[in-house]
């Protein structure tokens, strides 16, 4: 099988490596920065690695997708779109595309992009917790989910694109009715904008902190709520789209959660999260938020507003939301007036 990853990040690698290392795999890359790979090394949980040549590493698209049996656009919901248009001249089908998360305007994206004979598919969530060591060479696979979540547009043959899933990610898959039920995600579109929310919705700009807080390990209970409080505005709106009631489990079901306080705890309990620091940047004097990161330039305009979006469409109120996105959008006013 002829599989085409698009982008060289944290999931670009440990896909590209993982699936390269299997038999029966031709894994081509198309990156920017082509020069700077080489042989993959993925490494495991519990210590074991695995080595992996990549068929081609290349910044040509048409190299890059030409006869793929499969294209999978591991990148921020920013460049989606960039790559769809580098892509499309040079597709056919059957080939598929696909993203590795739909929660960042993947399906919205695509259609408007894409020709109505190219299949479509995208994962609920990221198949696996991954962590560049040494670009271009090493990464670390740092967890893997029980089962993955799959939704196909464009194709009548959604069963053989959830088996290919399955067998490329050596994941149970589960195959969805539309794309709603893996786009609408209370994962990192939520997720995270409650986080920032809690740390910074008192920003200004010269504030300047003493120490960066670690994002998980120190989870609110306010966070918890802000968190609560846009899963269930996020619930009320599936109630009113076509797809399959649980599809979308609560925050509160998906982490085995009662109310904010044990919901805090269990966050902070995560061993993959472990270690991982809120967004900042060092400063004269101490740190500031670092509003540049994909914390913020990806889940806020290409998460949390396209589920508020679609809300307002169908009339659901989203105060939680709404605030969240005030709040974001007061910050990127302050930022582009320093």
């Amino acid at each position: 099988m002829k599989v085409c990853i698009c982008g060289g990040g944290n999931l670009g690698h440990v896909i590209a490596g993982y699936v390269a290392a299997k038999q029966g795999y031709e894994v081509r890359l198309l990156t920017r920065c082509p020069q700077l790979w080489g042989e993959l090394t993925i490494e495991k949980p519990g210590g074991s690695e695995t080595r992996a040549g990549l068929s081609l590493v290349t910044d040509d698209p048409q190299l890059a997708v030409a006869d793929a049996d499969i294209v999978l656009l591991c990148l921020p919901g920013y460049s989606i779109r960039e790559v769809l248009l580098q892509i499309e001249p040079y597709l056919r089908p059957p080939t598929a595309v696909g993203s590795v998360v739909s929660s960042t305007g993947f399906f919205f994206q695509a259609m408007e992009v894409l020709p109505p004979d190219i299949p479509l598919f995208g994962l609920q969530r990221v198949p696996f917790i991954a962590r560049v060591i040494e670009y271009g060479h090493r990464a670390r696979l740092m967890g893997y989910k029980e089962e993955l979540r799959v939704a196909v547009e464009h194709s009548s043959k959604g069963e053989e694109l959830r088996s290919m899933i399955e067998q490329l990610l050596d994941t149970p898959t589960r195959l969805m009715n539309n794309c709603y039920e893996v786009s609408l995600s209370n994962s990192n579109p939520l997720l995270h904008p409650s986080r920032l929310y809690d740390l910074w919705a008192d920003y200004q700009p010269g504030i300047v902190y003493d120490c960066v807080p670690l994002f998980y390990e120190e989870w609110t209970e306010h966070a918890a709520t802000v968190y609560m409080e846009m899963d269930g505005e996020l619930q009320q709106l599936l109630a009113v789209l076509p797809v399959e009631q649980g599809c979308v489990p609560s925050v509160l079901d998906y982490y085995e959660s009662t109310d904010a306080r044990s919901l805090a705890r269990k966050l902070q309990s995560i061993e993959a999260f472990k270690g991982i620091k809120a967004p900042m940047k060092a400063v004269e004097g101490g740190f500031v938020p670092d509003f540049y990161s994909r914390y913020f330039t990806e889940d806020f305009p290409y998460g949390l507003a396209v589920v508020q979006q679609l809300a307002h469409q169908k009339d659901v109120a989203t105060p939680m939301m709404d605030r969240c996105l005030g709040w974001w959008n007061k910050i990127k006013q302050k930022i582009g007036d320093e």
